[in-house]
């Protein structure tokens, strides 16, 4: 049996599996957080702590077809504007909630397309952050640039606001493959950002690009790693397209029987992997890729990388709070989701309270479990002494539960009385092995494919 018979047997083809970016993740959520609980977790991070913060634009010129964020169109500027003054007024919210002397560690505006706003709208959302807290002394603060929609004056804002990474999305360079998923986005318009970012000193650069995309083959792959790899990302996610039309609409645009199979898939992957690690950089967990020196290889090198909702991350904050519709905060009680309505988020906001919906409050087995499954997919390790010191488990039924996943897998992963380990051929199982640690039902909750 060759090694992808082996992971076919394992079900690496046919399994539908989360992508653990949260335990539980968001589809157990329950309306069991409010905006009263969400409030109080907030007033009980300890003084003086350094927080992440995320603030989520929903709004896109165009609807890439691919996408399955929580995001809306607009031609025209108006939505934008008014959104952001909710945002200021959650803003003031959430600075009347904090306790004293909190600093921000990273910042970080996604969407949909933050750069929509023009630079005066920036400056302006940026100072409102600013009057929350204070970035940190070493703080990140990301912003996700559309290359279509950038110019000088929104990029001289946003180096004046003090962002110091930018994130550029790519997907692939190729013309037909950007027409099939409804994202037109040329090499050239991508290096001239890129450029111009690097242009006023933002010198850390993140870049994601996709693999299962339909008509992708090796040959394309290849030449759309080639050309972002011209481009010196510091860090690239790798990430698989997750086709589920049945979450978001607009991918009924693309045609299904132009997919890749899932064998095929696992070979873009791997060309497109192959690549990344020719050129120097280093593997970061399952899917993303950095240089030597970049944030995320040094937490993966000193076994402090952790994953949130963006993915990998080396930020070590207890606490993330999500500003704005759809936005996700954690706290080491719970998971909190803003309403992912953009208009009732705007009425709770506009009525003073937070729009909080749902969420889940961890109990002592989803803190264990969940980090039983952050370390696999981080580490491809679970260190027994480390699980057996921070959570109510003995090392005896910490060694069973491990056994018990290793024979769920024909014995392929290393198991000790010191840890569970994932060796590299069995690496592309990572998500199929985290749901094991998984306790709750997955009959019903429809994910991506685990390749």
């Amino acid at each position: 049996m060759n090694k992808q018979q082996q992971l076919a047997s394992l079900g690496l083809f046919d399994a539908k599996v989360p992508r653990y970016t949260s335990y539980p993740t968001a589809p157990h959520f329950s309306n069991d957080v409010d905006p009263n609980k969400f409030g109080q977790w907030i007033k009980a991070i300890p003084q003086g702590s350094e927080i992440s913060l995320y603030l989520h634009v929903p709004f896109c010129r165009r609807l890439c077809w691919f996408c399955a964020c929580r995001t809306q169109g607009t031609t025209s500027v108006e939505p934008v504007k008014a959104y952001l003054e909710t945002l200021k007024q959650e803003l003031r919210i959430l600075r009347n909630k904090l306790p004293a002397d909190v600093s921000l560690s990273r910042l970080h505006w996604g969407g949909g397309t933050p750069t929509l706003m023009s630079a005066d709208m920036m400056t302006e959302l940026a100072n409102a952050v600013l009057e929350v807290a204070p970035l940190s002394e070493n703080a990140e603060f990301s912003v996700e640039i559309d290359p279509n929609e950038i110019d000088d004056s929104r990029l001289d804002a946003l180096a004046a606001a003090g962002m110091n990474r930018a994130s550029v999305g790519i997907q692939d360079f190729n013309e037909e493959i950007q027409a099939t998923i409804g994202r037109m986005q040329s090499y050239e318009i991508t290096r001239s950002a890129i450029e111009k970012i690097r242009a006023r000193g933002i010198h850390s650069l993140n870049a994601d690009i996709l693999y299962g995309l339909p008509n992708q083959t090796n040959e394309r792959i290849t030449e759309s790693v080639q050309k972002l790899l011209s481009l010196s990302p510091d860090r690239v996610a790798l990430y698989g397209y997750a086709h589920v039309p049945w979450m978001a609409r607009r991918q009924n645009m693309i045609p299904s029987d132009q997919l890749p199979t899932p064998q095929e898939r696992l070979q873009l992957f791997e060309t497109a992997r192959k690549l990344f690690t020719w050129d120097g950089y280093s593997e970061i967990g399952i899917d993303h890729f950095a240089l030597k020196g970049d944030g995320l290889e040094t937490a993966q090198t000193a076994g402090k990388l952790r994953r949130n909702f963006q993915g990998y991350t080396d930020d070590q904050a207890n606490v993330l709070i999500g500003v704005g519709a759809s936005s996700i905060s954690r706290f080491p009680q719970g998971f909190a989701q803003n309403d992912a309505s953009t208009s009732k988020h705007t009425g709770a906001i506009r009525n003073g309270q937070f729009s909080t919906t749902r969420g889940h409050s961890f109990s002592k087995d989803d803190r264990l479990r969940g980090r039983i499954i952050e370390a696999l997919m981080c580490d491809f390790k679970v260190s027994a002494s480390e699980i057996v010191r921070d959570f109510d488990i003995t090392s005896t039924k910490l060694r069973a539960y491990f056994d018990d996943v290793n024979r769920a897998f024909d014995g392929l992963l290393k198991v000790s009385d010191e840890m569970l380990f994932i060796p590299e051929a069995v690496r592309p199982l990572t998500r199929i092995i985290a749901r094991h640690f998984d306790a709750y039902d997955m009959a019903w909750a429809k994910h991506s494919s685990a390749i």
